[in-house]
């Protein structure tokens, strides 16, 4: 019997980190989130450690860095080696069960030739049953079926909903994602998992549950339902972070250049439409918002929030325009800040509830956050610590850290297009970040003279439009060398430790350590 109690682990899809109204923000309105941070603890200054959405998975779920799991793209495999927040809640005496997708590739070693899992990334995460399995890659089949089930005329593939009403009256007066989607709010893809979850708990909640409810949106398609289509002015829209052009902004590195050119991910260039994007973003967030008040209702209403862990959170986040980019990718912080909310329902987390927490966290610190609710053992594998203390309003751990890391990788194994580009092997396809007090360094997998190492002064720069290391001047060697300094030991410190502390000594046998610090 798990001894904690119920678990609710949420994950909202490319969801920023600063787009909580709870947080401050000037024009996006997040109340149902807002309710969940008033009763649990906000996590402001924390980070996802992978982009995009199956690198950033594999981290959150295994508690490990990219450079340890390796998984590093959509469609790369998850070694199977690594135990996972799925296992560990079945160890625990659950029966964990999953309402979405986990975006996971199957590590092909543990199937037969030819098994349909080879063909997708979007496969279940060992160690959850899938209730309501609704890959994206697949147009959402279980939304479209669950539509269907109410009358409603569905297309072949559920997605293509997302395209925009026909002739919709203003829509010539605006930007190209305005224009309201073919599906009512109501029947939106987050209401139809809500009310699945809501459904099963009715049915099972009487006895001890762990639930991932993972959620597709804001994800793009860049197009909401009607209501929530023109819910914010894009004139109201708040500034851009990054250069003043786009010129200026390719000038900085090659990397920006580069992504900028790319369709989908190159910010529109017209101001209008790129406001347009950014105010589509936002009423996607609050369609989600709203969405959600239903499932944490009936919590309320059935008491199961007395006794249920709730942690929300988001694989990574969204360029939206910043940097003149979309999407998720690169050494931008928009990329990698994300929201994580954490309500414990325990008299020991009382002192915490409300509180904001500006301390430096992780998706790595989610897993081992859980599995102290769940009283089960940290592995050895996991590279972030519990965030209990800041749950119950203690002040940071001794030795806690200072600075963010998140990696990402451009390689192309099936096409190589990368690497053709850039005349470098796959392993040179990669870049590291480390975030800290002060300074932020990328330092790239390959040559400088292909892509050179980037230092930006957090203090003097926030938006991080002037790369120190191209301009020269008093103590930026220094810095730049303390930042490497720091990205090395971090990389040391934090490789393969399944069996190094462990020693077979001659008179005790076999004997274990794990580190209580990094």
């Amino acid at each position: 019997m798990p001894a904690g109690g119920n678990v609710l682990f949420i994950t909202l899809d490319q969801w920023r980190g600063d787009c909580l109204s709870s947080l401050g923000h000037p024009l996006l309105e997040t109340p149902t989130l807002d309710a969940l941070a008033a009763r649990g603890v906000s996590f402001a200054n924390h980070w996802a450690n992978a982009a995009p959405c199956g690198p950033g998975r594999a981290c959150l779920y295994t508690g490990t860095y990219q450079h340890r799991n390796r998984s590093i793209l959509n469609g790369t495999p998850l070694d199977a080696r690594f135990s996972n927040v799925a296992l560990l809640a079945r160890d625990a005496g659950f029966d964990p069960v999953l309402f979405g997708y986990t975006d996971t590739s199957v590590d092909p070693r543990t199937v037969e030739p030819g098994d349909p899992r080879l063909f997708s990334y979007e496969g279940v995460l060992p160690g959850f049953r899938a209730v309501v399995e609704d890959p994206w890659d697949k147009g959402s089949p279980a939304w479209g079926r669950w539509l269907a089930a109410r009358g409603f005329d569905v297309p072949a593939e559920p997605r293509d909903l997302y395209q925009p009403l026909e002739g919709y009256p203003g829509a010539e007066e605006h930007g190209s994602t305005w224009a309201p989607a073919r599906f009512p709010a109501e029947l939106s893809q987050t209401a139809f998992v809500c009310q699945a979850v809501i459904e099963w708990l009715e049915q099972h909640a009487d006895e001890p549950f762990f639930v991932h409810a993972s959620f597709i949106r804001p994800h793009p398609p860049r197009r909401n339902p009607a209501g929530y289509h023109d819910l914010y002015d894009a004139e109201a829209v708040d500034g851009f972070a990054g250069c003043a052009t786009p010129e200026a902004e390719a000038s900085l590195h090659p990397l920006g250049a580069t992504a900028m050119g790319i369709p989908g991910v190159g910010a529109p260039r017209d101001e209008r439409e790129r406001r347009q994007v950014r105010a589509t973003y936002y009423g996607a967030q609050r369609e989600v918002d709203d969405a959600l008040a239903p499932l944490f209702a009936y919590l309320e209403r059935s008491g199961l929030s007395a006794s249920t862990l709730v942690v929300l959170t988001s694989d990574h986040g969204e360029m939206g325009g910043d940097h003149w980019l979309l999407e998720k990718l690169g050494f931008w912080d928009e990329s990698y800040r994300v929201p994580l909310i954490v309500a414990d329902p325990r008299p020991q987390a009382e002192p915490g509830r409300g509180g904001v927490v500006e301390a430096v966290t992780e998706s790595v610190d989610v897993l081992p956050t859980i599995c102290e609710f769940m009283g089960v053992d940290v592995p050895l594998q996991v590279d972030g610590w519990s965030l209990a203390p800041f749950v119950r309003g203690e002040p940071a751990p001794e030795h806690w850290r200072d600075t963010a890391h998140f990696e990402w990788s451009f390689s192309d194994p099936a096409d190589l297009a990368a690497e053709r580009s850039l005349g470098v092997p796959m392993s040179h396809c990669a870049l590291a970040v480390s975030r800290g007090p002060r300074h932020k360094y990328v330092q790239f997998a390959t040559d400088p003279h292909v892509f050179p190492p980037l230092l930006f002064d957090l203090a003097e720069d926030p938006e991080q439009t002037r790369n120190l290391l191209a301009e020269g001047g008093p103590g930026v060697s220094d810095a730049a060398w303390e930042a490497a300094q720091e990205m090395v030991q971090w990389q040391m410190r934090t490789a393969e430790r399944t069996l190094s502390g462990s020693f077979l000594h001659p008179e005790r046998g076999l004997v274990q350590r794990r580190d209580t610090w990094r």
